[in-house]
């Protein structure tokens, strides 16, 4: 099991990712704008440098909803390789059944 620092801190960062998603794209834009002056451009580059280092979605990662495994994270059911299998033998999940022949 995951400790649960870790998946508060994940759902910490997906809160200051969207809280400062809009600032960061207009300042993204701005810094490679070719029609503004080289003045504007750094002072641009400068303010998308001061957000926080969590406001930038590849700090994100994808977690198992249940216990918070980074790794082996299906999208469709946003769970690991393990609790999917879990749930899938005990018909938790629609659609899914295991193979046998």
């Amino acid at each position: 099991m995951a400790k649960r620092s870790l998946i508060a801190k994940q759902r910490q960062r997906e809160r200051i990712v969207a809280a400062h998603a809009e600032r960061r794209a207009a300042y993204r834009h701005d810094s490679v704008d070719p029609h503004l002056s080289p003045g504007a451009r750094a002072e641009a580059m400068r303010r998308l440098h001061a957000l926080p280092r969590d406001a930038s979605p590849t700090r994100l990662r994808n977690r198992d909803a249940i216990d918070g495994r980074p790794r082996a994270f299906n999208r469709r059911f946003g769970l690991s390789r393990i609790n999917l299998r879990n749930k899938a033998h005990r018909g938790e999940l629609p659609g899914i059944v295991k193979s046998s022949w």
